[in-house]
């Protein structure tokens, strides 16, 4: 039962943007293997608070939660711009991150020049 309460508690401690919506997503989706307080598990997930990565250039983490990592699953094809957004945002400023949030907008912009093909040249250098 405290456990319970103690998942409640934190669920409610939550930044102000994007709060339902992002935190619902993340619980949803994220927080199985990165946990409901971002903390990771040691030598298998990573955290999240507290993480320059997460924190930092927003493109490259929306193509990670695009496309995977390790062992992280692709979400491109389960979830919405709207959703992939929500969720970053949360995490951006979740747990004491400081990094603003994301749009769908941008979601939208990395979802498709990731769908690009990436044309090598044949010529000798």
């Amino acid at each position: 039962m405290r456990l319970l309460f103690a998942s409640l508690a934190l669920l409610t401690a939550a930044p102000a943007f994007g709060q339902d919506a992002g935190q619902t997503q993340f619980v949803t989706t994220c927080s199985a293997c990165h946990q409901v307080t971002g903390q990771g598990i040691k030598g298998a997930f990573p955290a999240l608070a507290g993480d320059p990565f997460v924190q930092g250039d927003a493109d490259a983490v929306i193509t990670t939660v695009l496309n995977g990592r390790g062992g992280m699953p692709s979400w491109k094809a389960d979830l919405t711009d709207d959703q992939i957004a929500a969720a970053i945002s949360y995490v951006r400023a979740a747990w004491g991150n400081t990094a603003p949030p994301v749009t769908a907008a941008q979601v939208a912009v990395v979802r498709a020049r990731s769908a690009q093909p990436v044309v090598r040249s044949m010529q000798a250098h």
